[in-house]
């Protein structure tokens, strides 16, 4: 039919041209802040691109929800500028019956925003804070570059290596830390020359040097094991110095971490998990997932009533009205994520409340603009 074939192809248009203009400003804004990220050492560098890659498919329901409603609006308000809403019109197609060829457009990108909010969106932040804890949490060996000084995570301890070598040593069993059980398994690691450590813990002070050392993995930890060296202990609180020398001395500099369930936040959550386990943190992070699929519902009726322009008040008045229309929404799901995780609200009263609410507005907005409704009409006039 002429009707709906002609309004889908304008909107293919102009949703494809407002989606690849608003990836292209959000890949732009995540690579900023992912290289400031990854300056700061929160980030590995090498993994820039690829955070920056989960950082946009997470945000990508906002995105394909925001180029909808523009695509709706430009498109519908292009089309009253040009008198062709007029015509049709008069041809007795009211602004309802728009609603028809707008939602057999719009509904794969609806499924679309519904599978990437539900599924996608938790497994892109888990990826991203995966990353982020492996690198955080890496050992502190492989923070140190031959030649630097390098702190450890936690700012305790100072290391120096004057010369690292990156092949993997054989470990032999003449050169098995004292330390270390029986059923300990030392897996190859680095090695290096002119080892110096300073660490600081508590009350006391201690530098360590070594002729040699290489680093060795025990059980989930991992230890430096230092050869022909000297070690200096200095304690606070008793102003005492102690100087020993050693054939052989263990350190412990670094302990594997995985993101367990207790410490994932709840935007990597499941969505089956979160409806296992309803505390008010989960149900937060449910009503805003949830909330991303019934705003794109409602923008694309909204956009249908905000398009509605008059020729002589500008080109832009109605899409900075739906522009404003968008962000007050999304604040509105932001206020009610906080007030859920908080409990000021429950998550049926917000999901009741913001979304049927404005569904209910725009279908009668809707139904007043398809059938001239106005105060005008509606009060009774004077004699």
């Amino acid at each position: 039919m002429l009707f709906h074939s002609s309004i889908r192809s304008e909107l293919a248009r102009s949703f494809g041209a407002t989606l690849v203009v608003l990836i292209t400003v959000v890949m732009s804004m995540m690579l900023i802040r992912t290289l400031g990220l990854a300056s700061k050492g929160s980030v590995n560098p090498q993994d820039v691109m690829m955070l920056m890659g989960y950082a946009v498919l997470g945000h990508l329901p906002t995105i394909l929800t925001l180029s909808l409603f523009v695509a709706i609006t430009s498109t519908l308000g292009r089309m009253y500028r040009d008198s062709e809403m007029a015509i049709w019109f008069t041809a007795g197609r009211g602004l309802a019956s728009f609603a028809v060829p707008v939602m057999r457009f719009a509904w794969p990108v609806l499924l679309t925003i519904t599978l990437l909010a539900l599924f996608v969106w938790p497994w892109s932040n888990q990826q991203s804070q995966l990353m982020r804890e492996q690198y955080e949490t890496r050992g502190d060996l492989d923070r140190v570059a031959a030649g630097q000084f390098q702190e450890n995570a936690s700012g305790s301890r100072v290391f120096f290596i004057e010369r690292d070598d990156l092949s993997a040593a054989s470990s032999s069993p003449e050169s098995a830390s004292s330390t270390a059980s029986t059923t300990a398994e030392a897996a190859p690691g680095k090695t290096g020359r002119n080892v110096f450590i300073s660490s600081n813990e508590k009350d006391k002070q201690a530098v360590t040097s070594a002729r040699s050392g290489r680093l060795e993995r025990i059980n989930e930890d991992q230890f430096l094991i230092l050869n022909n060296g000297q070690r200096i202990e200095q304690t606070t609180a008793q102003n005492s110095l102690k100087v020993s020398e050693f054939a052989q001395y263990s350190v412990k500099v670094g302990q594997n971490r995985v993101l367990t369930p207790e410490t994932t936040p709840p935007k990597a959550v499941r969505t089956n998990r979160l409806l296992r386990e309803p505390t008010p943190a989960h149900m937060a992070e449910l009503s805003w997932r949830l909330g991303l699929a019934l705003a794109a519902v409602n923008l694309a009726l909204l956009a249908l009533v905000v398009s509605a322009t008059n020729p002589r008040a500008g080109r832009g008045f109605s899409l900075v009205f739906a522009l404003l229309a968008f962000l007050v929404y999304y604040n509105m799901l932001n206020i009610g994520f906080s007030w859920v995780s908080t409990g000021k609200i429950s998550f049926a009263s917000l999901m009741w409340g913001l979304h049927g609410g404005v569904s209910a507005a725009t279908c009668l907005w809707l139904a007043a603009r398809n059938r001239n409704w106005s105060l005008r009409n509606l009060l009774p006039m004077r004699a």
